[in-house]
């Protein structure tokens, strides 16, 4: 992935609902994997509604917003979007 990081990169918001915290482990592998892009994360359960909704903030290049999203969309129990920001 370093060779992306001279890309030009855009900040972007990964919105991710969890719906199975047996997942967790594999979105938390995912995001740590892609650790380098991240410059904070925030974290909600949801008891009530039995979801977690997690925001992660990102300055990465397009491709790479895309394939963390895509990745962590693979996940059984797991909906992402990514918001880029126009800067």
């Amino acid at each position: 992935m370093n060779e992306l990081k001279t890309a030009e990169t855009r900040v972007a918001v990964v919105s991710i609902l969890v719906s199975d915290r047996g997942v967790s482990d594999k979105v938390n592998a995912l995001l740590s994997e892609y650790g380098e892009y991240i410059l904070g994360r925030m974290g909600i359960p949801y008891k009530e509604k039995k979801v977690s909704v997690l925001s992660v903030v990102v300055d990465a290049p397009v491709e790479v917003t895309n394939a963390l999203t895509g990745k962590l969309g693979r996940i059984e129990n797991v909906s992402v979007k990514a918001l880029f920001g126009k800067i």
